[in-house]
């Protein structure tokens, strides 16, 4: 191990995190107002109406139960590679080469992908002040801001999260208490939990987008190296994040629904050009204009938050995986000062820029085409990730439960990898339809999951040739 200025070069910064701070920047992730705005109304209307709010308190609990395995591993590997050190120490080497390249792609993609959202919604934002700049420019300008903070230590990034997502998270709670004490559209009540609400319209579109409102919690982990006490921080910090996220995201939806009343909500949204004008048609009926116009700028900074927290989930990605041979050497390296994957975080900048360039030279549109296809991509590859990680628990404990029960070995593990796996299958074959993506993008896209876990299972393979030992140690915490 080479050091500078006698601090380690291939360690991330210990002691930095602690609980608040590692669930912020997860919670950062799953972007609360985002997925207010964004996301809760397009499921919906594509998806299972009012049953959303059913949808989610359903995976929530299904999250929760994948938590409990997922935390019993937490406690024994510490690695910032998260479902990829899981994976290596639960079904071998190979197998872990091929999650830690999911892992990158999955990432790079839901980065990226919100970058044309952001872009869109900050030209939209800044226009209403006569500030009048294409998607793209503002693209770039959070490519260059974020470069900077994924430069830097993790608990600047933190600090920034913490503020942004409290403001989020209090302009979507004050709608919510406005919309509860005015009783709603027609009073309030409990059918968007009925199980006929929750099987209505295509309930698969509906649970789909409510997994995709979680994705990112498995960053408490990702953090693990770097968390104050680990393994008191990363267990209490899971649950929290899947607590925080399906709790606001259920009520939320629910109230959603009570705005408008369950029997006009479909026509409500169908009425609309863009379904996520929703919440901001609730605001200006329940909080006023004022607040609405706040509640859009957030908007905007809530998607900035979600682009930074992938940002630094990707950059440890490929610095574990440099640093444990997968990658070149040179990526494993921490920045002499602030002791952040610097390198890994360069390339995150670079690969953004370039795809972003790309679809600004075909002439693609920001959402429909670059957020659409690479976030549903992301959460193709991330779903998949789960599946493997659930049944990584079992192979692990098989040998010795260290202490650990049947249920959070065995019995939760494979309950939770069936239906991930069963998610993963579905996804992929109805890409096309979920996303819009034509002809060869229908299957190509989807195949690029593919394509990553081989060639990381070809690269794992060159390890194990090359240097067994090293090999041998894949995942094993540092």
């Amino acid at each position: 191990m080479s050091e500078m200025s006698g601090i380690p070069t291939n360690q991330l910064k210990k002691n930095s995190l602690g609980v608040a701070s590692i669930s912020f920047l997860v919670v950062s992730a799953a972007a609360p107002l985002t997925g207010a705005g964004g996301g809760i109304p397009p499921s919906m209307l594509f998806g299972n109406g009012a049953g959303i709010a059913g949808s989610f308190a359903i995976v929530t609990i299904i999250l929760l139960l994948f938590s409990v395995g997922y935390v019993a591993m937490s406690r024994h590997i510490k690695n910032a590679g998260a479902f990829y050190a899981f994976t290596a120490q639960g079904l071998g080497g190979r197998m872990g080469g091929a999650a830690a390249l999911i892992a990158i792609l999955s990432y790079n993609c839901m980065q990226v992908g919100l970058l044309g959202l952001f872009g869109a919604v900050a030209s939209g934002t800044f226009a209403q002040w006569g500030l009048v700049l294409d998607w793209y420019i503002w693209s770039y300008i959070a490519i260059a801001v974020i470069a900077v903070l994924g430069y830097r230590q993790v608990d600047l990034s933190a600090k920034v999260l913490m503020v942004l997502v409290l403001l989020e998270f209090a302009i979507v709670v004050i709608l919510d208490a406005s919309i509860l004490i005015s009783g709603g559209d027609s009073g309030l009540n409990l059918q968007p939990f009925t199980w006929g609400q929750i099987t209505s319209g295509v309930p698969s579109i509906g649970f789909l987008f409510c997994f995709a409102g979680f994705i990112g919690f498995e960053a408490t982990t990702i953090y693990s190296e770097e968390a104050k006490n680990p393994s008191v921080t990363v267990p209490k910090a899971t649950y929290m994040s899947v607590l925080a996220i399906g709790v606001f995201y259920t009520i939320t939806s629910w109230l959603m629904t009570m705005g408008v009343g369950v029997d006009n909500l479909l026509p409500t949204l169908q009425g609309m050009p863009d379904p996520s004008a929703f919440l901001f048609e609730l605001g200006g009926r329940y909080i006023g204009g004022s607040l609405t116009n706040i509640m859009g700028i957030l908007f905007m900074t809530s998607i900035f938050a979600a682009v930074l927290a992938f940002h630094n989930a990707v950059a440890r990605y490929k610095f574990v995986a440099g640093r444990e041979g997968i990658l070149p050497d040179r990526i494993g390296t921490t920045h002499a000062q602030h002791q952040s994957p610097h390198i890994g975080s360069v390339l995150q900048t670079v690969i953004a820029l370039a795809v972003v360039t790309l679809f600004v030279v075909q002439g693609l549109d920001p959402v429909l085409n670059l957020f659409v296809w690479l976030s549903q991509l992301g959460t193709l590859g991330i779903l998949g990730l789960m599946a493997l990680t659930s049944f990584a628990v079992i192979g692990f404990f098989s040998k010795d439960a260290m202490g650990e029960g049947v249920i959070s070995t065995k019995i939760f593990p494979i309950l939770t990898g069936v239906v991930m796996g069963y998610l993963f299958v579905i996804i992929f074959r109805d890409f096309g339809a979920l996303t819009g993506a034509a002809g060869l993008l229908s299957w190509g896209l989807p195949a690029l999951v593919l394509v990553a876990g081989a060639i990381g299972f070809i690269l794992a393979s060159m390890l194990a040739s090359r240097d067994p030992a090293r090999f041998k140690a894949l995942g094993n915490t540092k």
